[in-house]
């Protein structure tokens, strides 16, 4: 497969230069060809090809997304209208995206250019905020301004009333976004091999007071109710829309809207059942001692003494 080409989503802060490096010298070794978007084009060297977001996707074989979760967010929020892998490169904290390590990033491409890699398909809600159509890979929540009242929406489910939210936010997400903000609000973690869309409201005050977890193939409309404070809505994190006191949000699950490139799905399944140990999921021994690096492995089996 000589001649791949990739397209670069860089983290719109962090210093992406010794990945980026990293990536161009591969290139050049297997006659690859690099693009990234043009807003990005002073950070990269000039053998990357700026060009606009649309044809960055259209010309790229792979994407490969250089931050955390966020940007793997935004590459796979820039691709939905055209699916192409994603692969992610860590540079944040703790990603349950992500997969690659700034070391290992040579070796991934080796694995992408003999196409020895799997790829994973992720849900996203469609949205239509007042009119915008948007997507959410993770979540689409209704937030309230600090100070200024609380979110007061009407829940409808396929057209008819269920109840409504009097609370600090109402979040909706996918089965992979189960694991952020609506966690956070208590919500339930679903399996991401689940179809479902979660819906879940951040400190009730009155009204629908737990998380409703709803089939893939039911229309979800929130509205805005009179009285309600004015309201934000961010998708997946990033603000969209502030201070609306009216209006209505609709959203639809769609199934596969992305794809994630995966090189070791079991290696990455257990790293995320570390991180989920983070989030109040305790982990046995057992498992810890598995998800050490085989060296330390042997080196902590060293110091155990047999049993007797």
């Amino acid at each position: 497969m000589d001649g791949i080409r990739l397209g670069l989503v860089l983290h719109p802060t962090r210093d992406t230069s010794p990945v980026v490096d990293t990536i161009v010298a591969w290139a050049v070794r297997h006659d690859a060809t690099l693009a990234v978007r043009v807003e990005d084009r002073h950070r990269v060297p000039e053998a990357v090809r700026p060009m606009p977001s649309a044809d960055l996707v259209a010309r790229c074989d792979v994407l490969i997304s250089i931050g955390g979760d966020g940007t793997m967010l935004g590459a796979l929020r820039l691709a939905v209208g055209d699916p192409k892998p994603v692969l992610g490169v860590h540079l944040g904290k703790v990603g349950f995206l992500v997969e690659v390590e700034p070391p290992e990033v040579p070796a991934a491409l080796d694995r992408l250019l003999a196409r020895n890699y799997t790829v994973a398909g992720h849900s996203c809600l469609a949205c239509d905020v007042c009119g915008d159509d948007v997507v959410a890979f993770n979540d689409i929540a209704l937030i309230r301004a600090p100070g200024q009242g609380f979110v007061t929406a009407t829940l409808a489910v396929d057209g008819r009333r269920y109840g409504y939210y009097r609370c600090d936010a109402v979040v909706v997400s996918t089965p992979a976004g189960s694991t952020a903000y609506s966690y956070a609000a208590g919500g339930p973690l679903i399996s991401p091999a689940t179809r479902a869309v979660v819906v879940t409201p951040s400190a009730p005050m009155s009204g629908i007071s737990r998380a409703v977890v709803l089939s893939p193939d039911e229309n979800v409309r929130l509205e805005l109710q009179p009285g309600s404070g004015p309201v934000a809505v961010e998708v997946d994190g990033l603000l969209i829309r502030e201070r609306s006191t009216s209006g209505a949000v609709d959203i639809r699950y769609r199934h596969d809207a992305g794809l994630v490139v995966r090189l070791d799905p079991h290696r990455f399944q257990e790293r995320n059942q570390l991180k989920l140990s983070l989030l109040d999921l305790p982990l046995l021994p057992e498992q810890l001692r598995e998800l050490l690096p085989e060296d330390l492995r042997h080196r902590f089996d060293r110091r155990i003494p047999p049993p007797d």
